[in-house]
């Protein structure tokens, strides 16, 4: 390492800390009681004053949040004296924890399901999910626990993708009881108000620190982009991060020719591999993975349901080709399955990545919700794949999570979920839907206003299927929850998409997310891309070309060390639209 390099390390490390002692002053000049206090009656202060400090600590805490009466309540019952913000915030978070554990007890008295078979399976699907938020919180916990003097505002912004993702799993176990006729339904909404408030509260706070640290320190998305991880910045004596290791083995692998690959599985329909299916390779990945566990799953229709668990991390899918090596399944609504289980393949263990793979549900346009794969795996890449259904087709239901090259097909909401996604160079194809059905490529389900999820369509393409005649009216997004967020940037929108662009949701209420929703197009081409007839919502956005430079992958992720690595085909600026 250059001694030039040395020090510019040495300036982002003092830059970052001078952010941390900076929050630190802030939240102890505001938190702190104004008492004057001289070395004469030092002894006065006793424990009334402690617990009044203490109160003051947690109003200022609190003040950010939606459900401020919660959040305070929740934290005097459980502070004691405590006056350390981040232990008051390790104290939300391990309330929450609670109430999420206490409602999964609730879940076990609700008997009266047992004759409704939607309704059981909503009840178990709403465990998991549960179970799911939970490990979100605790993961936070630990990491709170392990704050990065060089990391902070990374740090935080992690933090802030897994408390959303606990938000979006409780409020997909609520979107379970929706096609349900039971009353299970309002009990467990009841039951999980109060959580997911606190779980609002949390990320609420934590997204205040962020923003904090943030606006005092004006350098911060410029030092994130300059720290762009390169093997050369690592000196001969340095620790390198087991996931850089990772991560650059990936990056060899991905450039590599099929038969020059050393695969840790092969998987092979002709018996030419080790294993005769997935699920039996997967079987061999050690629990919590720290090495990239590589699966070379060779040309072939596998009829499988494939499920990546949280356990099963740096797992890699190598295919010959998209439209060669295929996981297909075809589990559907109508069948009697919610749409969360209707995935052929589900992507849970962080750091998954998939190269040369399709992935299809082929229940067709009648059977209504059918997922061909739902992703909930954090710092997820997904190269030269295709996603082809009809109805929600990709689920990118939680987690950041990055697609490049690949190709995604259905009719309706075929891109939906509350991910930190981002496609780039990547091609929407809009088949041909029942009559009389609306199309609709993205249904992004953003509900809370904190949470940093959104979906961004960067140098790609928006077409019709030019393999039959389209006449369906096709739009470009709705606002499937209230905070809904999209971004179409540099892309070419075919003459499919109407002129009104959007579609409103019709909920159960009314029409909603019109006001609340935030999507917004810049610098694209193509025929539908004229917004001169655009519905005139106040969530229709006009950005600028400043504000269109927040929805590159480096900002929009907060960090794109992950990406860059792999050394896949990237472009981290605008690029041009491609049809």
């Amino acid at each position: 390492m250059t001694g030039e390099d040395g020090g510019k390390k040495r300036r982002i490390a003092i830059i970052s800390m001078s952010t941390i002692f900076l929050v630190a002053m802030v939240v102890a000049v505001t938190v702190s009681v104004n008492v004057n206090i001289d070395g004469s009656n030092k002894n006065q202060q006793d424990n009334r004053g402690g617990i009044a400090s203490t109160v003051k600590a947690v109003r200022t805490l609190c003040k950010p949040t939606d459900y401020r009466k919660e959040c305070e309540k929740s934290l005097r019952s459980e502070a004691g004296n405590t006056t350390d913000p981040r232990e008051l915030i390790k104290i939300a978070f391990n309330v929450t924890i609670k109430k999420i554990s206490n409602g999964i007890k609730k879940t076990d008295l609700m008997r009266e399901v047992e004759h409704d078979p939607r309704a059981k399976m909503a009840l178990a699907t709403c465990k998991q999910l549960m179970e799911l938020s939970i490990g979100e919180f605790k993961r936070s916990l630990d990491r709170m626990g392990k704050f990065d003097l060089d990391n902070f505002d990374n740090i935080l912004n992690s933090l802030r993708v897994w408390l959303s993702g606990a938000i979006t799993y409780q409020e997909t176990c609520l979107d379970g009881f929706k096609n349900t006729n039971h009353s299970i339904g309002k009990k467990m909404r009841n039951v999980l108000k109060n959580t997911m408030h606190l779980s609002s509260n949390a990320l609420a706070i934590i997204t205040e620190l962020a923003n904090t640290v943030s606006e005092m320190n004006g350098t911060v998305d410029e030092l994130q982009h300059r720290r762009l991880v390169e093997e050369h910045v690592f000196g001969h004596h340095e620790v390198v991060p087991s996931w850089i290791e990772n991560a650059v083995a990936v990056r060899k692998l991905l450039h590599q020719p099929p038969d020059k690959i050393k695969p840790s599985a092969v998987v092979a329909k002709d018996g030419s591999g080790k294993f005769n299916s997935i699920n039996q390779a997967l079987k061999k990945v050690p629990k919590m993975n720290h090495k990239p566990f590589v699966i070379y799953i060779k040309e072939g229709v596998y009829h499988e349901y494939v499920e990546v668990t949280k356990k099963m991390t740096h797992v890699v899918f190598v295919g010959d080709g998209s439209n060669k090596t295929r996981i297909t399944g075809n589990k559907n609504f109508i069948d009697g399955v919610n749409t969360y289980r209707t995935a052929t393949v589900a992507i849970q263990g962080d750091y998954f990545v998939a190269m040369n793979i399709g992935f299809e549900n082929t229940a067709g346009p009648h059977k209504h919700q059918a997922v061909a794969i739902r992703v909930q795996a954090d710092k997820s890449i997904f190269y030269r794949c295709s996603m082809d259904g009809y109805q929600d087709t990709l689920y990118a239901h939680t987690m950041r999570q990055f697609y490049r090259d690949c190709t995604i097909s259905g009719t309706i909401d075929f891109v939906f979920g509350d991910a930190v996604v981002f496609f780039q160079n990547c091609k929407f194809v809009v088949r041909k839907a029942l009559k009389n059905q609306q199309c609709i490529v993205t249904a992004q389900g953003r509900k809370e206003r904190h949470q940093p999820s959104g979906i961004v369509i960067q140098g790609g393409s928006i077409v019709a299927d030019n393999k039959v005649k389209f006449d369906n009216k096709a739009y470009l997004a709705r606002p499937w929850k209230n905070y809904s967020r999209a971004v179409f940037r540099d892309s070419y929108i075919g003459d499919l998409i109407q002129p009104d662009g959007y579609l409103a949701w019709q909920g159960p209420n009314g029409l909603t997310g019109m006001d609340t929703c935030f999507y917004a197009e810049f610098n694209n081409t193509g025929p539908g891309s004229n917004k001169s007839k655009r519905v005139k919502w106040r969530g229709i956005k006009t950005l600028s070309s400043k504000s269109a430079s927040r929805y590159v992958p480096y900002k929009f992720f907060h960090g794109d060390d992950w990406i860059k690595i792999t050394r896949i085909p990237y472009s981290f600026a605008a690029t041009a639209p491609k049809h």
